[in-house]
């Protein structure tokens, strides 16, 4: 028992001397070094900075019409990066199209939009890559007259030539709702002989109340004022989608929204029956060369502010990676198999990033530099060596002259110079490999002080000794 107490307690001696050896041999090389690795450090700092450059405190944002739904989303995130540290200054406009021109624009400062599925594809603009989808958009079609049932495709036809052949508004020109309604409009073989009017939301809600137009495409979230101006209006009706797969088919990235009777109204059981939609997303688009550091903020303000529960969509739903026709970004990928960056969990977003970027250059610092410069051939020991070999030829120098020219008026000199040089051996902190090289010195130091000692004249025979 004793015998497994003492290994023990060997062991751990062992292990804590040789945490202190090389904790030794660490702090040495640190005072030996620290020239070469502050040089390394600044370069490689500097390499950092212009390699990877912190994120800007400053981004522009295109959102959409004054008063729209993008515009109250764009609000939200602004809110929400604010809290973060950063600036996102909000740019209305007229529409999806701009959005897309002012990413596709190298000079322009905007780096992110909301756009609409559909509306373009990475084939058409370059530059641009996509965060994902953010949230539905249905695809509303309401008109006033007589109610058509959805089951009844001949009716639905007629019904629809009955609207071309009066004024229906399809958005404004270079907006998203004029888009979606085009490749309806297409997809079903009305392109010819239309009469359309080209109002805003807004603007187009009022005159259908007013009965100045029979119908209008509106492209909104079921939440929007718009949508629910209509919704309430008992004299206005709204024309579902009995066709939706095909619809799907032929327009990749529509999706499908399932609509149970009763549920726009349970007093008017509005709808009267089950029915379904049509659904662009809105996709949040991004200047291929914004920082992800960004990108990841704004993949958490997304999954914050669209990660809830709404009318169409389910709770953690968005952001979601659904066909956007554009590329995804790389750091999208990342964030849809492993989530946001650990420290940025734990951390506000300023110190996590500076820390995420400290690490690459530290890691690569400790793990490499260190490593390397005790690998470098002889590089401690040719240093420690050397400044052996200067207190060598120091003693050599007194031994030199005591030899050629010896004083006894100058024993006690010398004797003290002795003793300063045996002082600077003392100081050199040498590793166990350079212990002999180092008591070698300090046995030599002894020696040239012991021959001084020795007589009066110690570095030659007395004159009658050598004639015997």
């Amino acid at each position: 028992m004793g015998s497994i107490k003492q290994d023990i307690k060997e062991t751990y001696l062992g292990i804590y001397e040789t945490a202190q050896e090389k904790w030794g041999d660490f702090t040495q090389f640190l005072v030996e070094a620290w020239p070469l690795l502050i040089i390394l450090l600044i370069g490689l700092i500097g390499v950092w900075w212009y390699a990877d450059p912190p994120p800007p405190r400053h981004v522009v944002m295109a959102t959409g019409s004054p008063g729209g739904s993008y515009e109250v989303m764009g609000k939200k995130y602004a809110a929400f990066f604010e809290k973060k540290g950063i600036t996102l200054e909000l740019l209305p406009t007229k529409g999806a199209q701009e959005n897309i021109a002012h990413l596709a624009d190298r000079k322009d400062p905007v780096q992110a939009a909301f756009v609409q599925a559909g509306l373009a594809n990475s084939h058409e603009v370059r530059g641009v890559q996509s965060l994902g989808a953010v949230e539905y958009d249905p695809i509303w079609f309401f008109y006033r007259g007589p109610e058509v049932k959805e089951r009844d495709f001949q009716a639905i036809k007629s019904r629809f030539k009955y609207f071309l052949k009066e004024k229906i508004s399809v958005g404004v020109e270079g907006s998203g709702t004029y888009s979606q309604a085009m490749h309806i409009l297409k997809a079903n073989g009305f392109e010819k002989g239309l009469n359309f009017a080209y109002l805003p939301g807004a603007q187009a809600v009022e005159a259908l109340k007013k009965g100045e137009i029979v119908g209008a495409f509106i492209v909104d979230a079921f939440e929007a004022k718009n949508v629910q101006t209509l919704i309430s209006d008992p004299e206005i009706h709204l024309a579902a989608f009995p066709r939706a797969e095909a619809y799907s088919r032929l327009l990749p990235y529509m999706q499908i929204l399932e609509v149970p009777a009763g549920s726009f109204s349970l007093q008017r059981n509005f709808p009267s029956e089950n029915i379904k939609l049509m659904a662009t997303t809105t996709d949040l688009l991004i200047d291929d060369r914004m920082h992800p550091a960004l990108q990841f903020l704004f993949l958490e303000a997304a999954r914050e502010i669209n990660g809830r529960p709404s009318f169409f969509a389910e709770r953690g739903e968005f952001p979601a990676f659904k066909n956007t026709g554009f590329q995804e970004s790389p750091v999208a990928l990342h964030y849809e198999k492993n989530g946001s960056p650990l420290l940025m969990t734990y951390l506000p977003f300023w110190l996590a990033e500076m820390v995420n970027r400290l690490i690459f250059v530290f890691l690569p610092f400790c793990a490499l530099t260190y490593p390397v410069l005790l690998t470098l051939p002889g590089y401690r020991n040719k240093r420690m060596r050397r400044k052996i070999n200067q207190l060598y030829g120091v003693l050599k120098t007194y031994e030199q002259e005591l030899t050629d020219n010896y004083q006894p008026e100058t024993k006690d000199e010398y004797l003290k110079k002795l003793d300063l040089l045996e002082y600077q051996a003392l100081q050199l902190k040498v590793s166990k490999s350079m212990s002999s090289d180092y008591y070698s010195l300090r046995t030599s130091i002894d020696y040239v002080r012991n021959c001084l000692n020795r007589g009066v004249h110690p570095y030659q025979f007395q004159e009658e000794a050598s004639g015997v």
